[in-house]
């Protein structure tokens, strides 16, 4: 019975799961598109990584050790795997209609031969969890799963779950969330700095005094000094974004809107003295 996914892998039908192992490895190197300057080293490496993948599963080695060729219709299995491809048909559907289970042959690989399992997901998350961390649930496959959202997290950096990729042979990769984060009303960020704008009296502004200011981290209170501008701002430290490499906090930069006196709340006399003296 002619068993023709050993001839793929240049071993032999009675080959130890190592041996089948070292096989691959070293023909998936050989024949990998970003290596090999082979024409048809795209489809040879396909057949090869379906080859494995069957026969590094016992099961499915069983079965084709049962039935060999005689399952890809008598053709040898390398001239069954490109007539399939000529056609435009998904190979990993035919092999799991014979087979069984999920195929990964037709995904992508690394430099090293082996499968690229990872599979790439985005996440929303509110912008103080990403500034002071958090857990965030996130639906996978319809399980509800809880993430933890490390402090200082950037928008368009990823978080690597392990084992929610997808599964070639006896391997799983890794889902790599692609975080966004809504933007603020309150806060604009800039590297590790946060900037809020806070909302002053017209009589602090002028004769100096003390504001409460609720921040992110923690309530303060903001001595302000005599004759403030409008938009003048005010530094202070650490009460910004940690940076996740030194564990450095970044300031916050609090920025004075000076709320101005409706004149139609003031006596006359005073209306009349502020227009006299005023420049």
């Amino acid at each position: 019975m002619s068993r023709s996914l050993y001839d793929t892998l240049e071993v032999s039908s009675n080959a130890s799961a190592d041996e089948i192992k070292k096989a691959y490895r070293k023909l998936a190197r050989k024949y990998h598109p970003d290596i090999s300057k082979e024409k048809k080293a795209e489809e040879k490496f396909k057949e090869i990584n379906a080859a494995y993948e069957i026969l590094s599963d016992p099961k499915k080695r069983a079965q084709y050790d049962q039935f060999g060729d005689s399952m890809f219709g008598g053709q040898r299995f390398d001239e069954f795997a490109r007539y399939q491809q000529s056609q435009n048909i998904n190979l990993d559907e035919i092999l799991s209609s014979l087979f069984g289970g999920s195929f990964g042959a037709q995904g992508g690989f690394n430099n090293f031969g082996t499968p690229n399992l990872d599979i790439k997901g985005k996440i929303s998350i509110p912008f103080n969890i990403s500034v002071l961390g958090g857990k965030q649930n996130l639906s996978i496959d319809g399980e509800q799963k809880s993430i933890v959202i490390p402090a200082g997290i950037t928008h368009g950096e990823s978080i690597r779950l392990k084992g929610f990729g997808k599964q070639f042979a006896h391997q799983r990769g890794d889902m790599l969330l692609k975080v966004e984060i809504e933007k603020s009303n309150e806060y604009e960020r800039e590297g590790n700095n946060l900037i809020k704008n806070f909302e002053l009296p017209f009589k602090i502004a002028l004769f100096g005094g003390k504001v409460i200011i609720p921040t992110i981290h923690k309530e303060i209170t903001l001595k302000i000094p005599e004759n403030t501008q409008n938009n003048q701002k005010f530094r202070v430290k650490e009460l910004g974004v940690i940076d996740r490499k030194s564990l450095q906090k970044g300031d916050l930069i609090l920025q004075a809107h000076i709320q101005m006196p409706n004149t139609h709340s003031m006596s006359q006399e005073l209306q009349n003295m502020l227009k006299a003296e005023l420049p």
